[in-house]
């Protein structure tokens, strides 16, 4: 057997080098080389074909040829910077009195007067912006000086040192306590572990979340290489997460509805997958994605993200950063909400901003998960450091315990009766501008609203210079692509003002409608020409730019 084994590999040994001896050694060496390249070559291929897609892959590759022909690289570039500079407007030139050093003596109290001075410059907010304030009245009143004054008395507090400002310690468990209550702490299905922390506001809870569901799932079920599951419509929080995690994002279009379409994620979970997401509701449209459907068990099968989660074993985050703090008093009322919160099986964890609708502080939310074991992927523990043994809780090491304590006055302040009032008013709002929208014949409303967002769009006109138009007149609304639209995120700020953003709203599209065409100074050219734009790096890259100069 032995013998017949060597004798085999003899004659092939043979015939091998009786075949490669017609070849130069030169290529013999050289081309293994040239396969291995290749294969590399092609793999790197496969690979940008799998994160990006084919198409965006082989145009990514024809722009970067096209890059290298003499001179378009600085004719784009120069055009870039056109955009970049019009996109700034005046913003530079407002910089040049900027300080760029420490005064050399102290202005002491002159500070508060040199503050004021600034104040003075900010753009009148009071019921033209979407979302941005949502509390209603004045700043000097009311609320307001309920949230400055706990945020005043607890300015020095840190609730890193926990066994010095015991108060805020509290207060954070309070806090997180309360809101999870909203969110169905209290019912037995939900198992009775439901815990979280606060965080600086919605994207440091979405990364953390993701965080957490990423190391949760690899220790559950050893996934190295993850992936997430998200709609389009989903915050762009999970593309930060996405990078800064090392996680591959899936974004899937949504359904005609412009809701999270459970077939096509469906389609796209693989072994690899840890997370998938839903909103409620989703920024751009104010739609809640269908985080549990209502029908028959055939319809949940299709239909669900919690079934889903739960079918595969993966985890499941719902974006209730907007939500949290309208939906639950929304359902009190009598609105017809679809379920939303831990109620749902396969909830892994939620999002909840304090800072929008529960009124608090800027730099406040909340991030929630159904049990111990989920959340405890979240910390970082360090044992090794000379500095001593050291554990925290979130992203930031320390963080301001006055903003802690402003949100805790901010809930005790309005008390269940009161965010009850305020949902009532702005829910009662939004409803009547969705009626004079629709009312209004160039526009159309982007699906059905179930909250406080109402997204509008036009097939007859640019209804980006709708926008500039609007912004001439001093509103600050936001711009939204897929497809090309504008909305208005309802606080307590517009319910004095809903009539004149109505009228503001009949009177600009009627001015665009017999004048239409770039407004000047206006940016509907720039988002046109960004939404129509197949080179999306180029868009990123516009972006980029932006931001380096901008701050």
């Amino acid at each position: 057997m032995e013998f017949s084994l060597f004798s085999s590999l003899n004659r092939f040994r043979t015939a091998a080098n009786s075949f490669l001896s017609q070849y130069e050694p030169l290529t013999l060496l050289v081309a293994p080389l040239l396969s291995l390249l290749v294969a590399l070559t092609v793999r790197s291929f496969l690979g940008v074909v799998h994160d990006n897609g084919l198409k965006a892959t082989l145009l990514g590759f024809i722009m970067s040829f096209v890059k290298l022909l003499p001179g378009v690289k600085k004719y784009i570039d120069a055009e870039k910077q056109k955009v970049v500079d019009k996109l700034q407007s005046s913003g530079k030139s407002k910089r040049d009195d900027w300080r760029t050093e420490l005064p050399k003596a102290g202005l002491g109290v002159g500070t508060i007067d040199k503050l004021k001075d600034e104040k003075m410059n900010d753009v009148v907010w009071q019921g033209k912006c979407s979302g941005t304030v949502y509390i209603g009245g004045s700043e000097s009143e009311g609320h307001f000086s309920v949230i400055n004054e706990a945020c005043s008395m607890f300015a020095h507090t840190n609730p890193l040192h926990l066994d010095v400002f015991q108060s805020v310690v509290r207060f954070e468990a309070e806090v997180v306590a309360m809101t999870a209550a909203l969110l169905g702490s209290k019912e037995k299905s939900c198992g009775g572990q439901i815990c979280g922390n606060m965080t600086s506001g919605g994207t440091e809870s979405i990364l953390l979340a993701v965080k957490s569901s990423r190391d949760y799932m690899k220790a559950k079920k050893g996934i190295t290489r993850p992936e997430m599951i998200i709609p389009e419509s989903a915050h762009s929080a999970y593309d930060k997460a996405a990078q800064y995690f090392n996680i591959k994002l899936w974004r899937v279009p949504v359904n005609n509805e412009f809701q999270a379409d459970v077939k096509a994620i469906k389609r796209l979970i693989n072994r690899s997958t840890i997370l998938i997401v839903g909103s409620a509701p989703g920024f751009p449209h104010g739609i809640v994605d269908p985080i549990e459907a209502c029908g028959s068990l055939t319809d949940f099968l299709a239909r669900e993200l919690g079934e889903l989660a739960v079918s595969y074993g993966i985890c499941f985050h719902v974006d209730l950063c907007l939500g949290g703090f309208v939906l639950p008093f929304a359902r009190k009322l009598g609105y017809p909400i679809p379920p939303f919160d831990f109620s749902v099986g396969g909830v892994t964890s939620i999002s909840v901003d304090v800072h929008k609708y529960g009124l608090a502080p800027k730099g406040t939310s909340v991030v929630l998960y159904r049990n111990h074991d989920i959340r405890k992927h979240q910390f970082v523990a360090v044992t090794e450091w000379s500095g001593g043994l050291y554990v925290s809780p979130t992203i930031a090491g320390s963080r301001p315990g006055g903003l802690i304590a402003g949100a805790w006055a901010s809930m005790m302040s309005l008390g269940m009766e009161g965010y009850l009032e305020n949902t009532r008013e702005i829910m009662e709002v939004s409803k009547k501008l969705q009626k004079e929208v629709k009312e209004i014949p160039e526009l159309f409303i982007v699906g059905r609203p179930d909250m406080t967002i109402v997204a509008f769009g036009s097939h007859v006109l640019d209804i980006f210079e709708v926008n500039d138009i609007m912004s001439s007149k001093g509103w600050h609304l936001n711009a939204l692509q897929r497809p090309n639209s504008i909305h208005i995120c309802v606080t307590l700020q517009h319910v004095a003002v809903v009539g004149e953003f109505v009228k503001d709203l009949r009177d600009s599209v009627q001015t665009v409608k017999r004048n239409p065409g770039p407004v000047s100074g206006g940016l509907a050219p720039i988002y046109g020409a960004a939404g129509k734009m197949p080179d999306r790096v180029m868009v990123r890259e516009l972006l980029v730019d932006f931001m380096d100069s901008s701050c």
